[in-house]
């Protein structure tokens, strides 16, 4: 007894250890994903979205959908075939009536008989083939056009998805460099708050000047904390846009400067509308209606279906339906059946011109996107040129203001200059660094709408 205990109290801790083990791999590798670390290009992140990102994700499912629906239709053309077995107990008979003179007897007399036996069994199966439909061979290529749709709402969905998330990149490059920057001014206003300092405990400058440098190096430490909760949160909102681990880290290998502004040939004068995923959409909804429109208009076609079926009955007065002592009887047929309207109360005349008004409001539709593609390319065209001429301002602002300060500090340094002439250089080259990478990111939201606009970026 005493070894059969050791035994189970051994099993046991293997057991738990096994466990333990199993549990511990769980979370290690669990953790281990969380902190997975990646390292992007702007077109590998935009990868890695249109395989995880949610809204991608279900459109892609959409399609699927779209694709079982045909198959759904496509069914309905192919043999139809039922089973069916029915077990029916009457616990009474049913009773008929007959005249007498029918078995022999006096005419004008009627007699109440029951006929048939208590217990009655059927087996059989029943096959239907669909021979002709217009709504079914319109249908299903309707249903066809609907997959033709879906595959366009998924491709709008991975354009919206590419503008949305090389916004959210970019972001988070010029949050990055407006971070070193900000470094690189504290750095340079930190040294001249301690230049000050040294030389306000010598005797040589007034300790307002050392004051008021100290209060400029404290206003860029508020705003270096500011730019980095904006990188921070910059970067979680692009982790989530790509349908990432937010806890992962993330490492964009894109550089900035590797973005270029073509302003030249922005638009060809006859732009191809089937570039835009948008038009694409509205064309096919435009197809649809036209097949709608045929569909009422051949609703007076007949429908013609072949059928047949075959089947045994049993009737019993006990319960034993399976012996093989007693009969079945056998029944089969085969027909076939044409239905077709001849009148439906002017409901068929309503329905079509129904169809025919929709197909008027999907020509509008078509027509109207046609001009808002143009109206997009025009827009996207001169908000481009003008953030890009913008920002070539701002970046001669920026090294005129870096100049001003290098000067500024000479002069200081040499006590030829002003502690509020230095100070003001310092603000005017943060300002212009500010109003430099605000041009930047309009511009390049205005080159990534103009490549939307013109079917560029898909």
């Amino acid at each position: 007894m005493k070894m059969n205990k050791v035994t189970k109290i051994k099993k046991m801790k293997k057991i738990f250890l096994t466990i333990g083990l199993g549990l511990f791999t769980v979370v290690v590798f669990g953790q281990a994903n969380q902190n997975a670390t990646y390292s992007f290009s702007l077109q590998q992140a935009i990868d890695f979205a249109l395989k995880n990102q949610k809204d991608v994700k279900n459109a892609i499912i959409d399609e699927e959908l779209a694709h079982e629906k045909v198959n759904q239709i496509l069914g309905a053309g192919l043999p139809q075939i039922n089973g069916n077995f029915d077990v029916k107990d009457f616990i009474e008979v049913p009773t008929s009536v007959v005249e007498a003179k029918n078995f022999g007897g006096p005419p004008g007399v009627y007699s109440a008989l029951k006929f048939g036996l208590q217990y009655q069994t059927s087996a059989g199966f029943d096959v239907s083939q669909l021979l002709f439909s217009s709504d079914y061979f319109l249908g299903l290529k309707a249903s066809k056009l609907y997959v033709e749709l879906s595959n366009k709402a998924t491709q709008r969905t991975k354009t919206e998805t590419t503008a949305i998330l090389s916004k959210a990149y970019y972001t988070v490059l010029i949050n990055q460099e407006r971070s070193k920057l900000m470094d690189a001014n504290i750095a340079r206003v930190k040294k001249a708050v301690d230049d000050t300092k040294a030389l306000f405990e010598n005797g040589f400058v007034e300790k307002l000047d050392y004051d008021r440098l100290t209060v400029t190096y404290n206003n860029l430490l508020v705003e270096q904390e500011k730019v980095q909760r904006l990188l921070e949160l910059g970067a979680y909102l692009l982790k989530y846009q790509m349908g990432m681990d937010i806890n992962s880290s993330l490492i964009l290998t894109d550089k900035l400067e590797d973005v270029k502004f073509n302003v030249t040939n922005l638009s060809a004068d006859k732009f191809d509308y089937t570039k835009r995923v948008e038009y694409n959409l509205v064309e096919t909804q435009f197809q649809l209606a036209k097949l709608d429109l045929k569909r009422n208009k051949l609703a007076f076609l007949p429908t013609a279906v072949a059928y047949g079926s075959l089947s045994e009955t049993a009737m019993r007065s006990k319960l034993d339906m399976f012996q093989h002592s007693t009969p079945w009887y056998p029944t089969g047929l085969i027909g076939g059946k044409i239905t077709m309207p001849l009148f439906t109360g002017l409901r068929g005349h309503s329905t079509t011109q129904q169809a025919r008004l929709k197909l008027m409001q999907s020509e509008n539709n078509l027509d109207f996107i046609k001009k808002t593609i143009d109206l997009d390319i025009a827009s996207s065209s001169t908000i481009l040129k003008n953030a890009t001429s913008s920002l070539d301002n701002q970046k001669k602002n920026i090294a005129v203001a870096e100049d001003v300060v290098h000067v500024s500090k000479l002069k200081y340094e040499q006590g030829v200059g002003s502690n509020l002439e230095l100070i003001s250089s310092e603000t005017a080259l943060k300002e212009a660094q500010t109003n430099y990478y605000n041009a930047l990111f309009d511009a390049i939201v205005a080159k990534i709408d103009f490549d939307k606009a013109n079917g560029i970026l898909k």
